[in-house]
């Protein structure tokens, strides 16, 4: 197992991609602690992975508040002594036209996205500083972090912010044995994408992706583990995009 005797924090890890993940990771041996704000969901996921064998806990947080945060890593530590993996994946996307984008909404989006990536990464660095370990910083970015998509200013501008928080990380960290990569998913099979994908429209998005499929939460998380591995070892400061071409024509 690529990922044994590892300690794995998931955000966002209770639906979607950040479920994915940490099943996936949990399947490779990893220790997981997901982060959410909803606690049935999240003790479903700790039900499904130990359902697997697997070993699992649940934190409720937000990841916008350094407080919450703070209690959250804590929590990680004192339960299990150490903090080897970090996916940011928690994040949100409130689609609209960009003269209708609200002053809330665009705030919304960065503190989640953008601030809850930046305070999650910075606590938990802070610690594998502290202890020594030389571990893995994953940033769940998106192709709309590398080329622009309408009705997505305030989600488009907090995808590029997090590839490039990444690249800043990854310079400053690589020295201390951090790695920090980001990971960005095309046209994903979620919760938040399926009414369009059951809408009128879908024919559109397939045409689209060159692969002309939707791409399952699974695949990305296989990419979130070969970035958490040892096989990516020699890899920092870059971003890895899984979408099934949807960046050729996007750019």
């Amino acid at each position: 197992m690529r990922l044994a005797g590892k300690v794995a924090l998931v955000t966002g890890g209770s639906l979607g991609i950040g479920q994915a993940v940490a099943l996936l990771y949990a399947r490779e041996g990893a220790k997981v602690a997901i982060c959410g704000r909803g606690r049935q969901a999240l003790e479903e996921t700790v039900r499904q992975i130990a359902a697997e064998g697997g070993t699992a806990s649940a934190f409720e947080a937000n990841v916008s508040d350094k407080a919450q945060v703070d209690r959250m890593i804590a929590g990680v530590q004192e339960q299990w002594g150490t903090i080897d993996i970090l996916v940011n994946n928690a994040g949100i996307c409130d689609p609209a036209p960009f003269l209708a984008i609200t002053e809330e909404q665009w705030d919304r989006h960065m503190d989640i996205n953008v601030k809850g990536t930046f305070l999650v990464s910075q606590g938990v660095a802070r610690f594998m500083v502290e202890r020594g370990v030389r571990g893995s910083i994953i940033h769940m970015s998106s192709v709309n972090g590398l080329a622009a998509e309408a009705d997505q200013v305030h989600y488009n501008a907090t995808k590029s912010a997090m590839i490039n928080m990444g690249m800043s990380m990854a310079l400053e960290l690589a020295p201390l044995g951090i790695r920090v990569n980001s990971l960005c998913p095309g046209f994903i099979e979620t919760r938040l994408t399926k009414p369009a994908i059951d809408g009128p429209h879908i024919g559109s998005i397939l045409s689209s992706i060159p692969m002309a499929r939707v791409g399952q939460p699974d695949e990305i998380a296989s990419g979130a583990v070969f970035l958490a591995s040892d096989e990516s070892r020699y890899m920092t400061g870059q971003t890895l995009v899984i979408d099934g071409g949807q960046l050729i024509k996007l750019a």
